[in-house]
């Protein structure tokens, strides 16, 4: 009789719900990642002394396209990149320890990420692509640097809705009705960069 009352107490109102404990509460999932990073010093010196100020330049232009649902490939027109920040950084040994790291590691479906250091990515130069895809990094000196950007974009396309079938004597037939989607994408683009020598332009894909 007494539960047959809280519960009619409860269900009125009377008594809000939260405020009765349970015996036993299931605990939250937690966000299971996995996060990596490299297992070398970062010589801070020798990346400030590659940022440095020289007389070279590098041009480039951002861009992806878009991939083809049935093979998973890179198809089509460019999809340029506007007005996204290009990162540019010096690839010193512990870049490249992270690099290698990354290809042996990394696995966004599983949550698993590499990392630059906190102190590593300081050590950066950025640029913002104008509505063509392009963008320039100026007084750059004689080194081998890695540029990246995140390039966002929305692929729309048609499919064929099923809505029913009528039949006639024998006969039957479907009905379907053509319906748009939209799926919105986000591509890394990435490219290694060599400047050779002072004064020099060097043109970069970024893609």
């Amino acid at each position: 009789m007494k539960n047959t009352l809280l519960t009619l107490m409860i269900a009125a109102g009377t008594i809000s719900p939260v405020a009765v404990a349970a015996q036993y509460k299931e605990p939250e999932k937690k966000d299971k990642q996995e996060i990596f990073y490299p297992q070398v010093s970062f010589d801070s010196l020798q990346a400030k002394k590659m940022l440095a100020r020289g007389s070279a330049t590098i041009k480039g232009v951002a861009f992806t396209k878009a991939k083809d649902k049935n093979w998973g490939l890179k198809m089509g027109k460019r999809i340029l990149a506007n007005q996204i920040r290009v990162v540019l950084l010096p690839v010193t040994p512990y870049f490249n320890a992270w690099y290698q790291l990354r290809k042996e590691k990394e696995n966004t479906r599983k949550r698993r990420y590499v990392y630059l250091s906190n102190e590593a990515y300081r050590y950066r130069l950025e640029a913002i692509t104008n509505s063509s895809g392009e963008f320039t990094f100026p007084e750059m000196k004689p080194g081998t640097y890695f540029l990246q950007g995140f390039l966002p974009y929305t692929q729309n396309g048609y499919y064929h809705e099923y809505t029913g079938a009528a039949y006639n004597g024998y006969n039957r037939t479907n009905y379907y009705e053509l319906k748009q989607y939209s799926v919105n994408h986000e591509d890394r683009i990435e490219a290694f960069v060599e400047v050779k020598e002072n004064g020099e332009i060097v043109n970069v894909k970024l893609h």
